[in-house]
């Protein structure tokens, strides 16, 4: 008798909204090696972070038997779906994206695309942040996707990093290779934009990102310039570990007063 392998069961969200064109994609490419379930915001919710919905209901509605939209950030829909949602029968693997545009560098740290990477993180589960550097060639990002999980299936990733993943907005063919990197960084952000509104009212628009400022080799930055995937292993304990000593005896030097 043959017997049935079981299906991956994958976790897709995103912060471009449910209908947006990197999510879709990347559920059709994955689909014939799993089987995938989409929660994912009901609009664009680029720049959520880590954010959590607490002072209002979350509304949910179901769009299709697997997909959902859901009235919240990123992160409120990884936490519906594997606390309440999947809770029974939780996913093997969390991917959220394909976003549309780079999360390189800092900019990891506003990103509602690596925040829902990170939930699942937390909640104790592999994750992926996966995100195209343009907004063309997300079927390259799919197959970027495709074989990463692939490669899950041969040697399942472990639940104490999270991969953020950047793919140049190339053709598949176009690529150079695949880079381990670290996080660059930029300078801080250019100035605000003051405008007025239709009213008369003053409003500000956020400035642009600033420029890079470390972006050489061995940094997700130079890996995509390179036309290299860019996978960074992200960890999310922030405490400064080498500083413990120094902050003890710089607390010690007002105590002896």
């Amino acid at each position: 008798m043959e017997t049935r392998v079981k299906k991956l069961r994958i976790l897709l969200s995103n912060d471009d909204g449910v209908f947006a064109e990197g999510i879709n994609t990347l559920a059709r490419v994955l689909a014939d090696i799993a089987d995938i379930t989409i929660v994912a915001p009901d609009r664009n919710r680029s720049g959520a972070s880590n954010s959590l919905t607490l002072e209002s209901p979350l509304r949910v509605r179901q769009i299709d038997e697997h997909i959902h939209s859901v009235q919240g950030t990123p992160t409120d829909c990884v936490h519906f779906a594997l606390n309440e949602l999947m809770e029974d029968n939780l996913p093997d693997l969390i991917i959220a994206g394909i976003n549309h545009g780079a999360n390189l560098g800092d900019d990891t740290l506003y990103s509602g695309t690596v925040a829902a990477a990170t939930e699942g993180h937390f909640l104790g589960l592999p994750a992926i942040a996966i995100s195209l550097v343009g907004r063309e060639h997300f079927d390259t990002a799919a197959q970027v996707a495709l074989k990463i999980v692939n490669n899950h299936l041969v040697s399942p990733l472990t639940t104490q990093k999270v991969l953020n993943v950047n793919v140049p907005d190339c053709k598949y063919e176009q690529l150079t290779g695949w880079e381990v990197t670290r996080l660059g960084a930029r300078h801080h952000a250019e100035s605000m934009i003051k405008d007025t509104d239709p009213r008369g009212e003053t409003i500000y628009w956020l400035g642009p990102p600033g420029k890079k400022q470390d972006a050489g080799e061995g940094t997700d930055f130079f890996a995509v310039k390179q036309h290299r995937v860019s996978i960074t292993p992200l960890q999310v304990d922030l405490t400064a570990h080498d500083s413990l000593g120094m902050i003890t005896d710089w607390l010690s030097l007002e105590s002896s007063k």
